[in-house]
């Protein structure tokens, strides 16, 4: 029983003693910085990134389908004007990478400067949103 008190003990001062050495360690490493009058810079994590490019599109169906293809977790806002073809994002870029933007919007037909869309998607289409044919909207875009 006396063997058993003794070797818990000497655990736990073997324990402490290790904690005190962690401590001592990091204590000295903030304390060289301190004194090389270093003082590192707080790490800044970009919440909102707000991007704009042209896409394809000819009517007020093509901007609520490319709006709607941006309706995902991590897009705050996308704003797509028809008449200049200008697509406005603002996004957080822990979650998506631009490029991961232009193919979510080829994915339901429209070009962008970085991802066309494939012609299959591009002919189920509806027909006035057909822009590499020239397609007119009836809607005065």
């Amino acid at each position: 029983m006396k063997n058993l008190k003794l070797a818990i003990n000497c655990c736990v001062i073997l324990s402490l003693s290790i904690i005190g050495i962690q401590k001592i360690k990091a204590f000295s490493i903030q304390e060289s910085a301190i004194s090389n009058n270093y003082i590192a810079p707080p790490k800044k994590t970009i919440k909102k990134t707000q991007i704009s490019f042209q896409v394809e599109g000819t009517c007020g169906m093509c901007k609520d389908r490319i709006e709607k293809a941006l309706d995902k977790k991590g897009v705050y806002k996308a704003i797509y004007d028809v008449k200049s073809k200008n697509l406005t994002v603002i996004y957080d870029p822990r979650k998506l990478e631009e490029i991961q933007i232009h193919n979510m919007v080829a994915m339901v037909g429209h070009d962008t400067p970085l991802v066309k869309a494939s012609d299959v998607v591009y002919q189920n289409l509806p027909d006035c949103c057909r822009y590499r044919e020239g397609a007119q909207c009836e809607d005065g875009f």
